[in-house]
């Protein structure tokens, strides 16, 4: 096949120029290959994560996120769905918005963190208001990590090794 599209680009255009996927991003070679601080593991993370915010479309981006990185997710609307989903069945961590209708992120980080079933599992705030006093009431209500919306992959990844360390997972 790679002849054939040779000998048509040479027809065509009077050169040969070899392209396939490998080459079709360019890759500065002193850089590493592994762009991960923490390489994933072949059989993805035995986690599960709990998305609770009231935007279809976040929690769709977020579920695409990390299901690509082989993580599990559940997802909850609205802070009461939330809270009640977290007791059933509790998640490894907790993806948190502020602003919903009802019970908003910061009264569900409370009740979390007074539940004895929800009280040890991490949660994330993550809030498109990027005002320094949102990420203080987070803190002192026990969130463990803030993210500004839109998220950054990059900073996403790193709070969640930082939180649930996932180095011991790569070990398996």
């Amino acid at each position: 096949m790679d002849r054939i599209d040779s000998a048509i680009r040479k027809e065509r255009f009077g050169f040969i120029k070899l392209f396939n996927l490998k080459n079709l991003f360019a890759r500065d070679k002193k850089a590493p290959l592994e762009r991960r601080a923490t390489p994933r593991p072949a059989n993805g993370y035995d986690l599960n994560v709990l998305i609770i915010d009231d935007s279809r479309t976040v929690v769709f981006a977020i579920d695409k996120l990390l299901k690509s990185a082989g993580f599990n997710t559940a997802a909850a609307y609205n802070g009461s769905d939330g809270i009640e989903m977290a007791k059933r069945n509790p998640p490894d961590l907790i993806l948190m918005d502020v602003v919903m209708p009802g019970i908003n992120g910061f009264q569900a980080t409370r009740v979390l963190r007074s539940t004895d079933e929800t009280k040890h599992i991490p949660i994330i705030i993550i809030s498109g208001n990027q005002m320094q006093t949102e990420k203080v009431w987070g803190q002192r209500l026990g969130a463990n990590g803030f993210l500004p919306k839109p998220l950054d992959r990059g900073e996403f990844f790193r709070l969640l090794n930082e939180v649930l360390d996932l180095r011991q997972y790569a070990l398996n």
